[in-house]
């Protein structure tokens, strides 16, 4: 078994992520884990209590650890996995943060900093020199690159080797770029933070959030959050989530390419201003996005010609573009951000967010076109 583990560590991580969390071979064992549905277990193991373990939540836990490169502990939400990593910081702690982000976490932050008298200092993510100088002093970093949904990149490698070498800790939100393209942890950021909901189940039925870690005492931290905070996955969702990051690779690929594709077309389009995706070469954010990601992902962000109203219209008029909130299902979304009161008001009220699907790209094409024509 330990020889099939070695062969296994020394592949893809694409044929990795396809391999790990199965089962033993043997014969006519099973090819795929079982869903582990146990409350509580025989005394004299190491799990004790269904709050504290469980096999299918082990198989999906494997998976994200070879596509992040750190042990890894899931939550039931990707909030749920923020949440438990800011729990572990002390009262009083100096927060860094961008100022565009996702809109549980800014929320979720402007509620610890009434409650924990923590300090929260929102910065330009995109300008390092700004953000180096937040540093001073700070606790902790908390970097969202590319945000959510203003697509700014941060210069990742840079930042994150200055807060190490001030002993600030740092945390990134890998939920747009998933391991794939790019690894936190291998940076030396402390935790990286992925919305399984999102591109890492990838089809649309499983709320959860993960969090992985190169550093076996923060480990130790986030696992007794989930033990006595209770925020922890279904052993139903981790299978589901399982077998959906079976094809990971393959489904960021196609929606990567699409969206580059529509990226170009929307560029050139007579109702949008402007688009927002770091794949072109005429973002602001491409030079440093390419420098350090393999891959651009597959988020892109218009802004409507002719305000909310027109956004809107445009929205309720596709016929293969959902309009519904969240992203990085094998479907495309977008919808209107400002719709939602909590998004940032740095945010245009034109924004419109697309998260771009595995469909056919002269189809997807076709109902955006005509959806921005019906305006």
């Amino acid at each position: 078994m330990s020889s099939e583990r070695d062969y296994i560590s020394k592949l893809s991580t694409e044929s990795q992520v396809v391999a790990s969390g199965r089962p033993e071979r043997t014969g006519d064992a099973s090819l795929n884990p079982n869903i582990e549905l146990s409350a509580t277990f025989h005394a004299g193991g190491d799990i004790g209590y269904g709050r504290f373990g469980n096999a299918s939540w082990n198989a999906l836990e494997s998976a994200i650890e070879v596509i992040e490169e750190g042990k890894t502990i899931l939550f039931s939400s990707g909030l749920a996995a923020i949440s438990a990593i800011f729990k572990t910081l002390p009262n009083g702690s100096i927060i860094v943060t961008s100022k565009n982000g996702y809109t549980g976490t800014m929320n979720l932050l402007r509620q610890i900093t009434e409650v924990n008298s923590m300090q929260v200092r929102y910065v330009d993510v995109s300008n390092t020199e700004e953000f180096l100088t937040a540093l001073n002093g700070a606790n902790f970093a908390w970097i969202e690159s590319p945000t959510n949904p203003a697509l700014e990149v941060a210069d990742l490698p840079r930042i994150i080797k200055a807060a190490k070498d001030q002993s600030v800790l740092v945390g990134v939100d890998n939920t747009f770029a998933t391991g794939l393209n790019q690894k936190p942890l291998c940076m030396g950021a402390d935790y990286s933070m992925n919305s399984v909901t999102k591109y890492l189940s990838g089809h649309s039925d499983v709320l959860m959030g993960s969090v992985s870690t190169k550093n076996e005492d923060l480990f130790n931290n986030i696992s007794a959050v989930r033990k006595f905070h209770g925020a922890i996955p279904g052993p139903f969702e981790a299978w589901l989530a399982l077998r959906g990051i079976r094809t990971l690779s393959l489904r960021l690929n196609k929606a990567q390419e699409n969206a580059m594709e529509l990226a170009n077309r929307l560029s050139s389009h007579p109702n949008v201003d402007r688009v927002r995706y770091p794949g072109l070469p005429t973002d602001p954010h491409h030079h440093m996005a390419k420098s350090f990601m393999k891959g651009f992902g597959a988020i892109l962000c218009i802004e409507v010609k002719g305000g909310a109203a027109a956004a809107d219209k445009a929205c309720e008029s596709s016929r293969l573009v959902t309009y519904a909130t969240s992203l990085g299902g094998v479907e495309s979304l977008w919808e209107r951000r400002q719709r939602w009161g909590s998004e940032a008001p740095s945010i245009p009220d034109n924004l419109v967010r697309i998260s771009v699907g595995i469909e056919n790209i002269e189809d997807l094409w076709a109902d955006i076109d005509q959806a921005l024509r019906a305006i």
